[in-house]
């Protein structure tokens, strides 16, 4: 019987032997078989043979911990984590585009395709998320998605080139700073969806509808609430209708959308938004003319979050600080930090983005961090209104050393 420990599961999960103990065993053993007196030196043969089987064990009790806390959803990553997901049908979430309501203008009638494109001034592509088709006023909004994903910066007044010619689409530009995409999605926020997956399968709750409609392809946030009282009430700066769900949503398509909506909220239930998808229900059991119904969702207003950072003149900034600066809050802005991200109805905390700008270095002595929604900000923290969601364009955050 070997003298070296042995990995042993108890109340508290699996607990390992530490090399040093491990160590002390093998030697026990050597000893035992050699009939004992052996040169314990690391410097001998048998010396050398007795670290070598102590980095091997030790490696593959290692090994053996690490599977073991991959199987809890709690410690879990990577391809582990995918594994549990698929328990639940759940896929990681991929990197997702910059989303950006552009203006378009042109002769009525004239229909803008679906993936349409268009060229920003810093030459990335972004194309169109549906076929819209131009009013008799001669301008209409439409959401355009970057081609590449992750949080790119789109300021506003920077889309503004019509890459692929349509007839009678004459121009192009956003008024507002688009909501900025992401990149892949992380252990922890798998984790947390997955935990929130469960409530996707209830039916007939707020928790059910948001779960469906955050699983639909291409949407990055929502925010779901209802008015149960008789009367219209105003929540977070939006007045909702008496007995009726709010369902805010950034990407995706509308009919996705409002499918996911349909497929979760009660019957009976009234709806409140700005726009209006007709969804149709071609389930089994009906035949042509299939039933259709009126589901409204709420498109959120870009609502631009400013900066102004104070830094000390402390002889060690460096001449790129600014931009290291403006790098670093808008990758927690956009939650790449493993902080939370600015979501729809949230409220930023300027506190949130002292550590982004203080981790860059011993020279980035934060003096003050204030943001606002205009220039020159002021305040410790922005809400946003259930209707709204922050933006941030780079050079909307300002650098000074004082």
């Amino acid at each position: 019987m070997s003298n070296v420990p042995s990995p042993a599961f108890t109340t508290a999960g699996l607990t390992v032997p530490t090399e040093s103990a491990i160590k002390e065993g093998l030697w026990a053993d050597f000893q035992a078989a050699f009939g004992g007196n052996l040169n314990e030196s690391d410097a001998t043969p048998q010396g050398q043979l007795v670290t070598s089987l102590t980095a091997v064990i030790g490696a593959a009790n290692d090994l053996l911990l690490s599977y073991v806390n991959l199987v809890d959803p709690a410690r879990t990553s990577g391809r582990m984590q995918d594994a549990i997901g698929r328990i639940y049908y759940m896929e990681r979430i991929a990197g997702q585009p910059t989303v950006v309501t552009c203006t378009c203008t042109g002769r009525a009638g004239t229909v803008i395709p679906d993936a349409a494109l268009a060229q920003a001034t810093d030459g990335r592509l972004y194309q169109s998320l549906g076929a819209v088709t131009i009013p008799s006023g001669g301008t209409v909004s439409i959401d355009f998605a970057s081609v590449d994903v992750g949080p790119i910066e789109c300021a506003p007044g920077t889309l503004t080139r019509i890459y692929r010619v349509v007839p009678g689409w004459d121009a192009i530009t956003n008024p507002s700073a688009g909501v900025p995409g992401r990149n892949i999605e992380t252990a922890t926020e798998f984790e947390a969806r997955r935990a929130g997956s469960v409530a996707a399968n209830a039916a007939g709750s707020l928790p059910a509808v948001k779960g469906a409609v955050l699983a639909v392809d291409g949407v990055s946030d929502a925010y779901v609430t209802e008015n149960a009282t008789g009367s219209a009430v105003t929540i977070g700066g939006v007045s909702i209708a008496a007995r009726s769900i709010y369902v805010c949503v950034s990407g995706g398509t509308d009919a996705d959308v409002a499918k996911a909506i349909w497929s979760k909220k009660p019957p009976g239930c009234a709806m409140t938004g700005s726009t209006s998808v007709t969804v149709t229900d071609t389930s089994e059991g009906y035949s042509p003319p299939y039933p259709s119904y009126t589901v409204k969702l709420q498109r959120p207003t870009p609502k631009p979050i400013y900066f102004a950072v104070a830094l000390a003149d402390n002889g060690q900034v460096p001449a790129d600080a600014e931009a290291q600066i403006r790098a670093a809050i808008a990758a927690a802005f956009a939650g790449q930090d493993g902080g939370p991200r600015a979501r729809i109805g949230g409220k930023v905390y300027a506190l949130r983005f002292v550590s982004a700008v203080a981790g860059l270095g011993t020279w980035a002595q934060v003096v003050s961090l204030q943001i606002g929604t205009t220039s020159s900000p002021t305040s410790s923290e922005v809400d946003a209104g259930i209707g709204e969601i922050p933006t941030l364009a780079q050079a909307n955050i300002s650098v000074t050393l004082v």
